[in-house]
């Protein structure tokens, strides 16, 4: 089984953590619901990335930033991590190919907008989906959400 070490420095390139994150990682490790509050550069995404390898199955991280969500999906592929997205910016055609390799569990990292995540049609897919972890991130938007 990878250790959260092994997993740091194979798919993201560091032998230590910043500050605060490997209490958190822990944390979220032993199953408890966590928030984290952290300076922006501070390293908040390792803390839900990093789980969902050691996890297996799928993570689905909320995120209000369509940009942001790009930018993290484009790293962790760039890191052999597989990961996705299902917002606005998506053609039907491709939001099914999406849907389809989530299914199969070819995906490890899943970003989907507020207002997605509530929709009865992607629920009834992540009910069919080996999800193992759930995240919140930009949670300081929430208000916004509705």
């Amino acid at each position: 089984m990878d250790t959260k070490y092994s997993v740091l420095e194979r798919y993201f390139g560091y032998t230590s953590f910043l500050p605060h994150q490997e209490a958190i990682i822990d944390a979220v490790l032993a199953g408890r619901d966590v928030l984290a509050v952290m300076a922006t550069g501070g390293g908040k995404s390792l803390c839900y990335q990093l789980p969902a390898l050691i996890f297996g199955g799928l993570t689905v991280v909320v995120s209000p930033l369509i940009a942001l969500m790009k930018d993290q999906v484009d790293g962790l592929r760039a890191n052999g991590i597989p990961a996705a997205t299902i917002n606005s910016s998506l053609g039907y055609g491709e939001q099914r190919i999406i849907e389809r390799v989530i299914l199969e569990g070819r995906i490890r990292v899943l970003y989907v907008s507020p207002e997605r995540a509530v929709q009865p049609f992607f629920l009834s897919l992540l009910a069919k989906a080996d999800v193992r972890l759930i995240a919140i991130d930009e949670a300081h938007c929430i208000s916004m959400w509705g």
